[in-house]
């Protein structure tokens, strides 16, 4: 039930992510990604057009429920990511846009707790997934 629950809320905000990005202009959100500091033009763009269809396809994956484990673990790494990039502006005192639901939200200690959350959740989740695949192996080998 926890699992079923995690699994929509995750399916959810990944969706959500993915739309807002997708609805705004690729360079706006191109400028979020920028403003991170972190990579050349090319990358940039590169990421700013395939991130929003990453997050769609680990969206519909999670709402379905196929290949928890392993979608589970890569929503838990992707947000790993994102939480480690967003830590770091925010340590290094850059008042930056998050471009975590597309343009116009400031990273802050709300969009660190926030996404903090959502990096537990996923790693819970991609823990209960593998728990239950474990359980049903025993099963299998008990019967």
């Amino acid at each position: 039930m926890i699992a079923r629950i995690l699994r929509f809320i995750l399916g959810a905000v990944f969706l959500y992510a993915a739309y807002t990005k997708l609805s705004q202009p690729l360079s706006l959100f191109a400028l979020s990604i920028d403003s991170y500091q972190l990579l050349p033009d090319y990358a940039v763009f590169a990421v700013a057009y395939t991130l929003p269809y990453l997050e769609l396809g680990l969206g519909l994956l999670l709402v379905a429920g196929w290949g928890l484990r392993w979608v589970a673990t890569a929503a838990a790494a992707i947000l790993g990511v994102f939480f480690t990039l967003m830590l770091r502006s925010y340590g290094m005192g850059l008042t930056i846009d998050c471009g975590c639901f597309g343009v116009g939200e400031a990273l802050s200690i709300k969009t660190l707790i926030r996404d903090g959350a959502l990096l537990a959740s996923a790693i819970g989740l991609a823990l209960l997934a593998f728990r239950k695949k474990r359980q049903l192996a025993v099963n299998d080998r008990i019967q």
